[in-house]
């Protein structure tokens, strides 16, 4: 070359190359279809309405490293078959347990085993940070989802009447209720702040990775997202509780209502933009302005008169692709495998005399219908005939796998206002089976001068168990290894009158407990259960 200046390479790949790369992209679609069409799905929820545009962003932050990535030749990484192998074997344990969630994560990590073999270790410093921000278009489970949105809900409501006692206005706070005299404002779960949550905190991660500057402030900038969500969230529902006491019911609906999330999350962006400004003045690199330490960059050009060379297919990705198509043909045998929804009694004809005590049937509101997703419920008030009342609530699902799930007392009982003040495990003997006593959670609450005494249990598929945790555990093995997700939650609540004592109460929640659990049996099935009744019901995955 003239001046002894050395030409410059750069490396592309070859039209063929990208063709193979669009049908092994068709390929993982047909394999993970269940899942990504469920996560789709879920993307229809405000919460998760930004999901559509992950996969846009991700190419758009990939594109931006193209004149890094085209001066790198690339070279096979066998690690990058290893991690396709993981998320193979994610995508069976997911299928085999027709959990949603699991073949959602196998989908990533096979794209994340994927990359690496196209691009390499060299290749995967530059777009492993891109590729991450993939994972934020995947739903929460549904069990994380229903507590942090039961947390969400009261810390929304204690603040949002700290802002309307700031303004001077009279308010009374019951659980997620706030009493303003002439008006009740319920926080419900559209109000509990997660569908600016979730979407705050995609761009909040884009920020903190066009921000330029200190590791440490780049995790301030992520990780403010979500007080300031929740901080902007509880002063909506303040002004709300203000504009209602003022001009009436209409400022809480209707137009009034979306156009102040809308601004509200404006609000929340404007705060985070006003949070870089000030990060950027602070340290050495304070002199520099935002729009230098916030740069949104477009790749150079390829240099004038570079050599071009094409790159190679890479053996890693070639074997991989041979493993996926192997498990796109075994994928149709595991879709053969149906989750078995039991054969059972419908609550409508549950008996309402059950000994001594005799019932009065109520019904939920639909608004608590649809946010609770069951298959079927029952809910009545059961007399013992000296004026002691307990109320029976169950409800059931048939599936779990879609990620409905009964939601825990634990959650609920803080929302209606009630304040736990004792919780522990309880043997019920004279309930239960093969000698075995029934366990149960004993929850002592009270609301004001108001208090009640709660058993609940979780009834799922033969087992008894009190640990919500260990409720998730067994839903994933049960579906492994039985194909059955169905499940229910039992809860027994009795009113503690003034200055009975709390040993009487009990005797009272237990003789009831006696009395229904073998009841319950027709209505919530066992660990054994008749196949031949239940396969006309059986459920196929595809």
């Amino acid at each position: 070359m003239e001046d002894g200046l050395k030409q410059q390479t750069i490396w592309k790949e070859p039209a063929w190359i990208w063709i193979g790369l669009l049908g092994l992209f068709g390929l993982l679609g047909t394999i993970f279809y269940d899942g990504l069409s469920a996560m789709v799905r879920a993307w229809g929820r405000e919460e998760y309405s930004h999901g559509y545009m992950i996969p846009l962003v991700v190419a758009f932050l990939v594109w931006q490293r193209k004149d890094q990535l085209e001066k790198i030749q690339f070279s096979d990484s066998w690690v990058g078959v290893v991690i396709v192998l993981l998320g193979i074997g994610l995508y069976f344990l997911g299928e085999l347990s027709t959990l949603y969630i699991i073949i959602q994560y196998a989908f990533l990590v096979t794209v994340f085993g994927i990359a690496f073999c196209m691009v390499g270790r060299e290749g995967m410093r530059k777009i492993w940070v891109p590729l991450l921000f993939l994972g934020f278009m995947i739903p929460l489970p549904s069990f994380l989802f229903n507590n942090l949105s039961s947390l969400l809900q009261l810390i929304s409501s204690q603040l949002g009447v700290s802002v309307i006692r700031f303004f001077g206005v009279s308010v009374y706070l019951e659980g997620n209720v706030i009493d303003l005299g002439n008006y009740q404002l319920q926080v419900v779960e559209a109000c509990n702040g997660l569908r600016y949550l979730f979407p705050l905190m995609s761009l909040a991660f884009l920020c903190a990775y066009f921000f330029k500057g200190a590791l440490w402030k780049r995790a301030v900038i992520f990780i403010s997202s979500i007080p300031i969500t929740v901080l902007m969230n509880s002063f909506r529902i303040g002004v709300t509780g203000v504009l209602v006491d003022y001009k009436g019911i209409a400022m809480a609906e209707g137009f009034l209502h979306d156009f102040e999330g809308w601004f509200i999350f404006m609000s929340c962006l404007g705060v985070l933009i006003a949070e870089m400004w000030v990060l950027s003045k602070i340290g050495r690199d304070g002199s520099r302005p935002l729009r230098e330490v916030f740069g949104l960059d477009f790749p150079n050009p390829s240099p004038e008169g570079a050599a071009i060379r094409y790159r190679s297919l890479p053996k890693s990705l070639v074997f991989s692709a041979f493993l996926l198509v192997i498990t796109a043909a075994s994928s149709f045998l595991v879709v053969q495998r149906e989750e078995v929804i039991p054969s059972r009694a419908d609550f409508s004809g549950f008996p309402l005399q059950i000994g001594s005590w005799q019932g009065t049937g109520e019904r939920m509101e639909q608004i608590y219908i649809d946010a609770l997703k069951f298959d079927d419920y029952i809910m009545a008030n059961f007399d013992n005939g000296a004026g002691k009342v307990i109320n029976f609530y169950v409800a059931y699902y048939g599936s779990q796998r879609k990620g409905e799930s009964a939601h825990s007392p634990r959650s609920c009982l803080p929302g209606d206002g009630w304040q736990m003040t004792g919780l522990t495990v309880k043997s019920i003997e004279g309930a239960g089976t093969n000698g075995i006593p029934l366990r149960v959670n004993r929850v002592e609450i009270q609301k004001g001068d108001y208090k009640q005494l709660v058993y609940y249990w979780f009834n799922q598929r033969g087992r008894v168990i009190t640990n919500e945790y260990l409720v998730k555990w067994y839903l994933f093995w049960d579906a492994l290894t039985k194909n059955r997700t169905d499940g229910a939650l039992v809860r027994l609540t009795t009113l503690v009158m003034p200055n009975e004592d709390i040993k009487e109460v009990e005797e009272r929640l237990d003789d009831f407990t006696k009395s229904v659990a073998g009841v319950l049996d027709d209505y919530v099935p066992g660990d054994t259960i008749d196949t031949s009744v239940t396969a006309p019901q059986v459920a196929i995955r595809k």
